[in-house]
């Protein structure tokens, strides 16, 4: 009789690869890109991609990677849209790493004393230096970061993004 080994993935490298596929996040941004384009994420690495799906394939448009800091301010701005990001959520973004209820809360605070002792130019410079590195990244997509005073950053989507077709 002869026997018959299946090879099987270990448990540990199955959830690599759902970890992985988590780490990837797609944004259409609510119907502002063209039928089957996308921005595409990855979250690890910093970069954002175009992609456009042209029959059953998908299809790199451009790339670009973005630092730790510019994916501070980028991330809530991209899981926000068509919604402004208030200033205390990309604060807790860039400086905590998170955007729990918590620590929103806690930032709104630390906001509002830096309102209130005069020093909120210096504490949101370092995320204003981040969001204008980000926006010039952005560009070439077609997508801008626009301040709502005293409120927080919106994304702007402008014309739908065109490209140059090899061929």
């Amino acid at each position: 009789m002869q026997k018959l080994y299946i090879k099987s993935k270990p448990a540990n490298e199955l959830a690599q690869q759902q970890q992985q596929r988590e780490d990837i996040m797609h944004f259409s941004l609510q119907g502002a890109l063209p039928p089957g384009h996308t921005l595409a994420l990855n979250v690890p690495c910093g970069w954002l991609s175009y992609l456009a799906c042209e029959g059953d394939m998908p299809r790199l448009i451009m790339q670009e990677q973005f630092t730790s800091t510019e994916m501070a301010v980028l991330m809530p701005l991209l899981e926000m849209f068509p919604y402004f990001c208030p200033y205390e959520v990309m604060y807790a973004s860039f400086y905590k790493g998170n955007t729990s209820e918590k620590t929103i809360l806690r930032c709104r605070q630390r906001l509002q004393e830096a309102q209130e002792t005069g020093v909120w130019d210096q504490e949101i410079r370092p995320l204003r230096g981040a969001l204008s590195r980000a926006r010039l990244k952005l560009r070439p997509f077609g997508i801008d970061i626009s301040s709502i005073l005293s409120t927080g950053y919106i994304l702007m989507i402008g014309d739908p993004l065109t490209y140059r077709r090899d061929g």
